[in-house]
């Protein structure tokens, strides 16, 4: 356990600080080509939601409870004032499971710190550059944030609800140009907001998932334009006696607050989904991909599939077999068994899945789950899933992954993530599909950081 001395330690005011100096500094080009990416992803999870009865909702919530059409636009829907197109596109980008992910802060990044600082671009001069700060300051702040609070803190939330809600204030607050007194209080008024419980997973209401990035971007945001108008928050808003640490069950490297402050932007350490699904399955898929690539196993004449996976994965996306659409992207066995029927696990696998198959429930059956203790030793930094396949003949095929597809050691290149985003939204025209790449790329270009982060709204697929 992590010892705290809360006479001396004044971690967040460290944080406060780096988050101001960075603003200061040039971007590294790989930070910016990174930054495209991440954009790039961002556009991808969230047209790929477009149309889907979750979308509809947030869209009909957002204009409920936020009354009044705006500037900032929406995806798939009208454009709204900009505290609801942030909840909203925070929300609708959530909904496919495909925005990005990180391993060691176990959260999704990108809806939190991009969402805000679009919606507020609709409204104020925002260059570029600062846009990129200030989206580059919101996964600063998730990422660390959410390595500090650790393995036990996500298995009761979800440290994108907790961790994002301060990234996304973080975000703002930069968008916003306050300066560093005032970028600490809106994080600390954030953390006072923080929530987002696993129990909806228990109790089935899978479908609720996404109002935890939702509710994270509007209350990031209301924290930074409170801080803004001279409201205080609490200063150690982690570290404290009753900060996030001590009640939300921290465990993780208090170090990672503020520690290593020379290293690349935490942008720089996201992972970049490669399956439709919870990131905490994808080991498992990775590993059965490479069994088919090399012995292109027939599924009729499969055995057994054993899979071993660390425990904490289970905790999450648990779900013994999926009753209903939303549930499928939590289900071991309906996406393995999917795979290896199919030969592809895609986005109208998630939405309109034949639950009720023989063929599907029949191979389902033989997938067998199993958890190791060792493989969780090495979870968050690893996601360890080992997958024998034995066929009827006798054979038997087995593949280990420790990392994922997309994560940072095996990363997507430019090509492959416009590849990627036909994949998932199979819907988007070719010229869509430029429109949307070009805009994100203006991230890596220094000379355009004076222009105007004004995306146009027919980027939101209007």
């Amino acid at each position: 356990m992590n010892e705290i001395n809360y006479m001396t330690r004044d971690s967040e005011s460290v944080l406060a600080a780096h988050l101001a100096a960075m603003q200061g500094r040039p971007l590294a080009q790989a930070t910016r080509d990174r930054l495209a990416q991440a954009m790039l992803d961002w556009f991808t999870a969230g047209w790929s939601a477009i149309g889907m009865a979750g979308a509809t909702a947030l869209h009909r919530l957002a204009a409920a409870s936020m009354p009044g059409q705006g500037p900032a636009p929406v995806f798939g829907g009208p454009s709204l004032q900009p505290l609801a197109a942030g909840f909203a596109n925070a929300g609708i980008a959530h909904l496919r499971e495909i925005d990005d992910a990180h391993r060691a802060a176990m959260l999704h990044p990108g809806v939190v710190a991009i969402s805000p600082v679009i919606a507020l671009a609709a409204t104020q001069p925002l260059p570029m550059r600062r846009a990129a700060d200030a989206i580059i300051a919101g996964y600063e702040v998730a990422l660390r944030v959410g390595e500090v609070l650790g393995t036990r803190h996500a298995a009761g939330f979800h440290a994108t609800a907790t961790a994002g809600c301060v990234g996304a204030a973080a975000a703002s607050a930069v968008a916003l140009g306050l300066p560093q007194a005032q970028l600490h209080h809106a994080m600390g008024i954030a953390a006072t907001q923080s929530a987002g419980l696993w129990q909806l997973v228990d109790d089935e209401a899978h479908e609720s998932k996404s109002l935890h990035p939702a509710f994270a971007v509007r209350n990031g945001m209301m924290a930074a334009w409170a801080a803004q108008a001279g409201f205080p928050g609490a200063r150690a808003f982690v570290t404290g006696r009753r900060g996030l640490y001590a009640l939300l069950q921290g465990d993780g490297p208090l170090a990672a607050l503020d520690g290593e402050l020379d290293a690349p932007e935490r942008l720089n350490t996201a992972t970049i989904k490669a399956w439709p699904c919870c990131a905490q399955l994808f080991t498992p898929l990775d590993a059965a991909r490479e069994i088919m690539d090399r012995h292109r196993p027939a599924p009729h004449e499969i055995e057994s599939v054993d899979v071993t996976i660390f425990p904490h994965a289970l905790k999450i996306a648990g779900v013994h077999w999926p009753s209903k659409a939303a549930e499928t992207a939590f289900c071991l066995r309906y996406v393995m068994a999917t795979l290896l029927l199919s030969g592809r696990l895609g986005i109208e696998d998630m939405e309109t899945p034949d639950l009720h198959s023989p063929t599907l429930l029949a191979l389902a059956e033989r997938v067998r789950v199993a958890t190791d203790d060792g493989f969780q030793q090495a979870f968050p930094r690893k996601r360890p899933a080992r997958v024998t396949i034995t066929m009827q003949d006798g054979r038997s095929f087995s593949s280990l992954r420790e990392l994922r597809r997309g994560d940072p050691e095996d990363p997507f290149d430019w090509p492959q993530l416009q590849a990627r985003m036909r994949a998932f939204v199979p819907a988007m025209t070719d010229a869509q599909a430029v429109r949307i790449a070009d805009w994100c790329a203006t991230f890596a270009d220094a000379s355009r950081d004076d222009e105007p982060c004004l995306p146009s709204p027919e980027l939101f697929g209007r």
